[in-house]
């Protein structure tokens, strides 16, 4: 009897660990921004805004790894493995001159916040 209870609750440990690992998930998640979208900013408006539909291309090693592309309110969220990665936004160009951070660490086991700016160049 006594080694019946020893085998569940070392079943039921082990699986309450896979369950864990299994809801933990590596990568980032956050928002892109654009900005200034008008020449004067003015205290109190607005002057960034959204980078809807824009893809955001993460590469390792000097390949490309995944892609993933912002929601209509500028947000992403995308599984990595862990690492360092470069960043760039596709067509960028139309949308502005550069993004910030342009590279990322991703850390094992967690879901990182890291928000994104795209420089438009209005001045």
């Amino acid at each position: 009897m006594r080694k019946i209870a020893c085998t569940l609750v070392v079943s039921a440990a082990a699986a309450a660990a896979v369950c864990a690992d299994a809801g933990t998930a590596t990568g980032l998640h956050g928002v892109v921004m654009r900005g200034p979208t008008t020449p004067i900013c003015q205290a109190g408006s607005p002057c960034e805004a959204p980078a809807a539909n824009v893809t955001l291309v993460f590469s390792h090693a000097g390949a490309d790894a995944a892609r993933t592309t912002t929601t209509r309110l500028g947000t992403y969220r995308i599984v990595l493995r862990p690492g360092m990665y470069s960043v760039r936004a596709l067509h960028a160009g139309k949308l502005g001159r550069a993004l910030a951070p342009a590279q990322v660490r991703v850390v094992a086991g967690r879901m990182r916040t890291v928000d994104f700016s795209i420089d438009t160049g209005i001045r």
